[in-house]
């Protein structure tokens, strides 16, 4: 109900021009619940493959994560999503917008790629991926995540008032899929109580996957709890 009624309000969009707005990471902490220590795993399912070195190992080994997917990765991955939705017990599957596009409003390239550029550009990518998200789980996502994870203002208050958080993170576990596997064994294993820890789930070829399922395990041998986002609370920093 929540996405065919927003999609209805699309021609009403008016934000004012973005030009001078500086990008922006939202960074953000879960509250964490527990006495023992508690991290919250978020994965990125970008474009492409599927790497089921990690979900594999988050199945094996119970671990819960949150997925942000954009609607191009579901298409292509339509029995590794099933496969997500069947172990509901595990899986948040969040929105990552239709075409992987940047929140921005404006004419800003983060890390080079063409930004949505309008308001009525960014509710189309957050709407369609929102859409596809409900097609494949049942369930409307209420968290939203960009390509590149920068935003300017005018597209975060945009994207408040379609009624969805924008899902920031404290912690870069794999550099956007580029790091070495020991880098990202690492970055991840030195995670503390309270990180959202942001890795990718699309890379399947890169060495980045493997250093994820490493410093997960990690984190596990440490005693950590992973939790998913819809799970807890969050701040803002």
């Amino acid at each position: 109900m929540r996405v065919s009624a927003l999609a209805i309000l699309a021609p009403m969009i008016a934000v004012s021009p973005a030009s001078a707005n500086a990008l922006i990471e939202p960074h953000m902490h879960i509250v964490p619940q527990d006495n023992a220590p508690e991290v919250a795993l978020t994965l990125d399912a970008c474009m492409g493959a599927a790497d089921m070195r990690i979900i594999g190992a988050l199945i094996d080994n119970a671990i819960p994560a949150t997925i942000f997917a954009t609607r191009r990765w579901l298409v292509h991955n339509p029995k590794v999503a099933q496969l997500l939705v069947s172990h509901a017990d595990l899986f948040e599957i969040e929105d990552h917008g239709a075409e992987h596009v940047p929140a921005v409003i404006g004419a800003q390239k983060p890390y080079g790629i063409n930004p949505a550029g309008t308001a009525n550009g960014v509710f189309g990518e957050v709407i369609g991926g929102a859409q596809a998200v409900t097609a494949v789980t049942g369930v409307a996502p209420t968290l939203f995540r960009g390509a590149t994870a920068l935003y300017t203002q005018d597209a975060i208050d945009l994207i408040a008032t379609m009624g969805f958080k924008v899902g920031g993170f404290s912690l870069n576990g794999d550099l956007g899929a580029s790091a070495s596997e020991a880098k990202t064994r690492t970055r991840i294993a030195s995670a503390v109580s309270g990180d959202i820890i942001i890795a990718h789930v699309n890379q399947p070829t890169h060495p980045a996957g493997a250093g994820v399922v490493d410093g997960v395990l990690a984190l596990k041998a440490q005693g950590f709890k992973f939790v998913r986002l819809e799970d807890v609370a969050e701040t803002n920093d």
